[in-house]
């Protein structure tokens, strides 16, 4: 990870005394999931499943690290029920509000790290990021790697 332009992020945070904040999502879907089971001969197994099931949660956090301070974690959470209007899943807005809220809960500069997801590339968040220069900076990680960013190994466990 030292090789090439992926230490440039450390430098960075050193140079600015900032937190280096690792970002990702995920989802997960709330319909039960279907099975098959052994049963006796001529008898089908029936297995009851209370509620409806649909719905989905959506996850976003942050592992948040500085040399010489305790590292955070700082996360969202939105629940999708099916209902008008509701949302599905993050929106550019909800990730630039929980980048909000880590410089708050972090009290001092960023070094955003995080993956190439569409809502990371939107217009909206592209000036954000423009807007706040003086405390935030982001580095987008290659297209691929999940074995370079720590909270991939976080967010399946939440």
């Amino acid at each position: 990870m030292e090789e090439g332009d992926l230490a440039a992020g450390k430098r960075t945070a050193a140079e600015r005394g900032a937190w280096i904040v690792f970002e990702d999502e995920a989802g997960q879907s709330m319909t039960p999931p279907r099975a098959r089971t052994w049963g006796r001969v001529g008898q089908t197994p029936v297995v009851r499943v209370r509620g409806r099931g649909s719905g989905r949660v959506s996850m976003a956090g942050m592992v948040c690290f500085k040399p010489g301070r305790r590292s955070r974690l700082i996360y969202a959470i939105r629940e999708y029920r099916g209902r008008k209007d509701e949302p599905k899943g993050f929106g550019w807005r909800d990730f630039r509000d929980l980048v909000v809220r880590a410089r708050i809960q972090l009290g001092g500069p960023i070094v955003l790290v995080w993956d190439n997801v569409r809502l990371h590339l939107t217009i909206g968040m592209e000036e954000f990021i423009e807007a706040n220069a003086e405390w935030l900076t982001v580095f987008q990680l290659p297209a691929y790697a999940p074995d370079l960013n720590p909270t991939e190994g976080t967010s399946g466990r939440w």
